[in-house]
């Protein structure tokens, strides 16, 4: 296009652009002199400069998908969005809070932070995803570069739960990215990764001991095997109350984690049923969002328990464990059967 003819055929610059976003190196090969570019990015201009050497062909607010382009442009042919961004590109649910865009480059592409991008150089780019207009980093780095910058263990927790429970990533996957990566951050996803591989729910657990604390409920016990009449391990549930043989269950996150251990945790609780135990279960979000519920729901499966004659099942502690020949990882938790071999043995 000759200089000085590209306003007669604007489709010509739109049709170099993404979204409305272009590199002015685009618009100068297409015979746009740069004060001209300078001028329509200007106050009362048509256009304006999103980024250095990238104009978004509006002078309105730019949308999300407009912002992340303009990031990628501004980064280079190589790089990839990574962290809530790429994440909300993914489907993941947008963060309000998450304004910024995370950037990665190859190590020796010298760009820097500049308005709402932030960059990481790293010599180990991924494998890029593209979704669209976008080029991403796969889940598992994009997840574990959204946790290295989350300081809250319980907003790290949700996070990589949720890209476990969608079936975008293992913890396996998880722990090997971490591993790989850098290790700036990486001490509250570590903490994380480590509760989530051995199914510690540290957090749910105490927020729903203090929650029962605060109530009139008799005392609850915690850390108990239950055993049928016979002497067969049914559950170690979370809290349980012997007088009326209840068990009080948290669905730990990975309760959704995988069709296998969903199916093992109905398999557990049915399994307490049939031998009469009412089983009231909550989330940990219940404990946080609605807990006058969750103790309404105890204080009416505790009447329901109350009104039937109790089940002839009984429990034992880690001390009679070992007194009555059990091992150690007898009970299992979460839907896993004793690791004994021996789980139908009679005490």
């Amino acid at each position: 296009m000759r200089r000085g003819t590209w306003a007669d055929d604007l489709s010509a610059i739109t049709a170099i652009s993404r979204d409305a976003v272009v590199r002015t190196a685009e618009l100068e090969r297409l015979g746009i002199a740069k004060g001209t570019i300078s001028a329509r990015c200007g106050e009362r201009g048509p256009w304006q400069r999103i980024l250095p050497g990238v104009v978004l062909l509006h002078n309105g607010p730019p949308t999300t998908l407009q912002r992340n382009l303009a990031a990628l442009e501004y980064g280079g042919p190589d790089s990839l969005l990574s962290g809530h961004a790429a994440l909300t590109a993914l489907g993941y649910n947008r963060s309000a809070s998450r304004n910024e865009v995370l950037l990665l480059v190859p190590s020796v592409c010298h760009r820097r932070d500049w308005a709402y991008v932030k960059v990481e150089r790293t010599w180990r780019m991924p494998t890029l995803v593209q979704r669209g207009l976008l080029r991403l980093a796969p889940p598992e780095r994009s997840l574990l570069d959204a946790a290295r910058r989350t300081l809250l263990p319980d907003r790290c927790r949700a996070l990589l739960a949720d890209g476990i429970q969608r079936g975008d990533v293992t913890v396996d996957d998880l722990a090997r990215e971490l591993a790989s990566g850098s290790h700036r951050g990486s001490h509250v996803p570590r903490a994380v990764l480590r509760e989530l591989s051995e199914d510690a729910h540290s957090v749910a657990e105490v927020h729903a001991r203090m929650l029962y604390g605060s109530s009139d409920l008799p005392p609850l016990q915690q850390g108990v095997d239950v055993l049928s009449a016979t002497g067969q391990w049914l559950a170690r549930p979370e809290g349980w109350l012997d007088d009326v043989a209840l068990a009080w269950e948290l669905d730990s996150p990975r309760y959704h984690f995988s069709p296998e251990l969903h199916e093992a945790t109905v398999v557990r609780r049915a399994r307490m049923q049939r031998e009469g135990i009412v089983v009231v279960s909550h989330s940990p979000e219940q404990i946080s969002t609605a807990p006058a519920t969750v103790l309404a729901d105890l204080r009416a499966a505790r009447s329901l328990a109350a009104s039937r004659p109790r089940p002839s099942v009984f429990t034992v502690t880690g001390h009679t464990r070992r007194s009555a020949g059990l091992p150690a990882g007898y009970g299992g938790g979460d839907g896993a059967e004793p690791r004994s071999q021996q789980s139908n043995r009679t005490v």
